[in-house]
């Protein structure tokens, strides 16, 4: 495992990040995704961890909570080993302030997901997406605040546009605040968009990258062929995120003929191609089971 600069922090990741979004199932929608228990978790993060994986990914969110539980427990005793990153905004209660990115929501929320962690602190902060409802000032102030105190490390953000980055960006400069040191972002093989002013900004403001759903939500595992869908896949009942599948199709087959020249797997050459890719910090990587791992652990040496 190789190991990359966030930005200017001087910390250093994992090319690969283990993502938390399957682990849990409470929801409908969780349980589409992924719904494996403490067990699961356990093998799957430990297994992460001893290949040199020292990235993990969560969010308050997923699974409403349980994911990070899961996590928290999954890691206990090697808290130390994990640069442990979690996000906020989405609802997480029926209250009216229960979601969102204002000043109270923030302040609320951190201390749920440390106590649901079992940490006294997060290493990264994420806005999950952005909070048209909110000005950003006060969000920016609330994370500061958070830095200041010891409760996170650093911030960061997810699903923003450029405009939006930006101005986050150039509010923390006019009032000294904690700026935001890296973003999440959909990129894969089959979804390239942010390469046309995303990805020139992070480079410009010396951003890190962290790219989610690098398999385009299971259209890159393999599995997804034009004359028929497996329907065991992900996709199959959580078209997520969307693509142009005839497009798609076509880079599938042309992954399928590298695969096969380098005796490798769909999925270990569509992450391989990100993490060749100028500007990415980390590939956020989810897994179902250790299988599944093992087999998107293989692409760093492809």
């Amino acid at each position: 495992m190789k190991y990359r600069l966030l930005a200017d922090t001087g910390v250093f990741v994992s090319e690969l990040c283990l993502g938390a979004m399957t682990f849990g199932g409470r929801g409908q929608m969780w349980e589409v995704i992924g719904g494996i228990d403490q067990a699961e978790v356990d093998g799957i993060v430990h297994r992460a961890l001893d290949a040199g994986v020292n990235f993990i990914d969560t969010a308050d969110v997923y699974s409403a909570g349980e994911s990070e539980v899961m996590v928290g427990k999954a890691i206990a005793g090697r808290r130390q080993d994990v640069v442990l990153a979690t996000k906020v905004r989405g609802r997480m209660a029926k209250g009216p302030n229960a979601v969102g990115l204002s000043r109270l929501h923030i302040l609320e929320a951190v201390d749920a997901s440390l106590r649901r962690l079992g940490t006294d602190y997060i290493d990264l902060y994420q806005i999950h997406r952005f909070d048209p409802l909110t000005n950003l000032e006060d969000t920016l102030r609330a994370l500061d605040d958070l830095v200041r105190a010891g409760k996170v490390r650093y911030i960061g953000c997810s699903n923003l546009t450029a405009w939006q980055l930006m101005k986050a960006l150039a509010i923390s400069r006019e009032h000294r605040l904690e700026r935001f040191r890296c973003t999440q972002s959909y990129y894969s093989l089959a979804g390239r968009e942010l390469e046309r002013e995303m990805k020139p900004l992070l480079k410009d403001q010396a951003l890190g990258l962290l790219v989610w759903s690098p398999l385009a939500g299971g259209f890159l595992s393999g599995k997804f062929t034009k004359d028929g869908t497996d329907a065991t896949g992900r996709r199959a009942s959580f078209d997520f995120p969307p693509l142009d599948k005839d497009k798609a199709y076509t880079i599938v087959e042309v992954a399928r003929t590298i695969a096969a020249r380098h005796h490798a797997s769909v999925p270990q050459v569509a992450l391989a191609w990100l993490l060749a890719q100028e500007g990415v910090t980390s590939i956020i990587i989810g897994a179902r089971c250790r299988s599944q791992l093992e087999d998107n652990l293989k692409s760093v040496d492809l």
